[in-house]
């Protein structure tokens, strides 16, 4: 199977994997050293609400190709009625998105670019 063929949840459930190991090595490597504080911070990043800013960041500033784009358009609009209650639907696709991005990337084993996109989302909350 083709990794375009593959199912855009498919695609975001590893994704989220990838992005959230991410974050806690980023975390990490910060010098937090409590585990409490590490959960608490690594919730600004992992909600559906601040992914969907970092995509919206990311279409902002015409960071994704047009391959990637449409691999996040075809998970934004998968139908699905679903959704955390802490946020509304159109964010959750747009979190969907770009967990599905990195997934699909993971899976073409463009691992240099899910590094890219990951350095983006978090120099951003540097700054």
């Amino acid at each position: 199977m083709k990794v375009v063929e593959i199912n855009s949840l498919v695609l975001a459930y590893l994704g989220d994997t990838i992005y959230e190991n991410y974050v806690r090595r980023f975390l990490i490597a910060q010098g937090i050293a409590h585990v409490d504080r590490l959960q608490k911070e690594a919730v600004k990043f992992v909600s559906a609400k601040s992914q969907a800013h970092y995509l919206q960041k990311m279409i902002d500033k015409k960071f994704l190709s047009e391959e990637e784009m449409a691999v996040v358009k075809r998970a934004r609009n998968y139908k699905t009625t679903s959704h955390p209650k802490s946020c509304d639907i159109i964010t959750y696709k747009y979190a969907t998105g770009l967990e599905a991005l990195i997934g699909y990337l993971d899976l073409s084993n463009q691992k240099n670019r899910v590094d890219e996109i990951m350095k983006f989302i978090l120099e951003e909350e540097l700054c």
